[in-house]
């Protein structure tokens, strides 16, 4: 079996040190952002009650639209069904989310927050909102919306990697 070909960078001109500097810079700040959220998640396994991203995504996906099913939280979260069963486990044992089985369809689990969750939701995402005011709060509109726009495509980037 052959390797797949490599394709060389191009050659950056003087003109482009500045913008590859930059492109450098955010490089690692997507690395830093990658570790900061392993640290998140190693919080979370190691705290009582602590909320993983996953698990803010989840209850997040679940108030925004209600009940779901395991395969649809999984799309909601952009994770493998088999990844979503395990976190709405550790949903359930914190009392977040309930799992049950419609009557009609046995083969299928329907996920639904519960108020506890709701609750925890809403903290989190006050939280949330709290830190981007505080600490992007000197950034206009268009620079936020920039903002999304790049870690959108790092998402992506990531997703090719």
């Amino acid at each position: 079996m052959t390797e797949p070909a490599q394709t060389e960078p191009a050659q950056s001109t003087p003109a482009d040190v500045p913008r590859d500097q930059a492109l450098d810079r955010l490089a690692r700040a997507a690395y830093s952002l990658s570790a900061a959220d392993s640290r998140l998640r190693g919080r979370a396994t190691r705290t009582p009650g602590a909320l993983s991203l996953a698990h803010a995504r989840a209850m997040r996906a679940l108030a925004d639209r209600g009940p779901l099913t395991i395969a649809q939280l999984a799309g909601a979260t952009e994770t493998t069904s088999a990844a979503t069963t395990q976190l709405v486990n550790g949903l359930v044992t914190a009392c977040c989310v309930t799992r049950e089985r419609p009557p009609s369809d046995k083969r299928t689990a329907v996920v639904t927050l519960t108020d506890t969750g709701m609750r925890r939701h809403r903290e989190r995402q006050a939280s949330l909102v709290l830190a981007l005011r505080t600490v992007l709060g000197d950034h206009d509109t268009a620079a936020l919306d920039t903002a999304t726009d790049v870690l959108c495509h790092l998402a992506a980037i990531y997703d090719q990697l």
